[in-house]
């Protein structure tokens, strides 16, 4: 059992990342670097041959059930990316997600935190998904909460911390037994670049 490849919220739809989606991918990441360096460390690395990579990886990864990355998609435009990936613990899951600058601030990010949560909660292993980010990254705090998750815990993070960070991971988690999800609507504000 798999989440579904393509997850239709209306304005919002979000849909597997393909390797054909290179261009589409390399153009997002450059129109975003300086606001992607901030947060995520591999942002400091990007290329075409990394983005390449980051797709051939986002593929195998999907084929094997480790991860499922996807385009965010805002009325017929990608605006950004989100992940569902399996966590440290079995068990737990993860949820990643970073957009465009010019789409943060509508709620798109709560949008496809809440979407992937719920797909994950279908799959029969998961017993909670968490939302690991910066305690710096305000904003992507903001989103965890409005998705309904509560703080857990904080802790020094093993790779070094990109320029924004402050050094101390926030970790949000939503239990499957305490899930009361609620599709959220676009509109929200604050969206950040979150870990992927």
């Amino acid at each position: 059992m798999r989440p579904r490849p393509v997850i239709d919220l209306g304005e919002v739809v979000l849909r597997r990342w393909r390797p054909e989606d290179f261009e589409t991918l390399f153009r997002l990441i450059e129109e975003s670097l300086d606001h992607l360096r901030m947060w995520l460390p591999w942002a400091a690395g990007h290329s075409s041959q990394t983005t390449a990579d980051t797709l051939a990886r986002h593929e195998l990864r999907w084929e094997q059930g480790e991860a499922y990355n996807y385009a965010i998609v805002h009325r017929g435009t990608v605006v950004g990316s989100c992940s569902l990936f399996g966590g440290a613990e079995p068990g737990g899951w993860e949820v990643g997600y970073w957009l465009h600058p010019a789409a943060t601030g509508h709620g798109l990010a709560t949008v496809a935190v809440t979407a992937l949560t719920e797909q994950a909660f279908a799959l029969p292993q998961v017993a909670y998904v968490e939302i690991v980010h910066d305690a710096a990254n305000a904003a992507s705090g903001a989103v965890a909460r409005r998705a309904g998750f509560h703080e857990v815990g904080r802790r020094t993070p093993q790779p070094p911390p990109a320029p924004g960070d402050d050094g101390v991971d926030v970790v949000w988690r939503l239990s499957r037994p305490a899930r009361n999800l609620t599709r959220t609507v676009p509109g929200g504000r604050g969206e950040q670049a979150g870990h992927e």
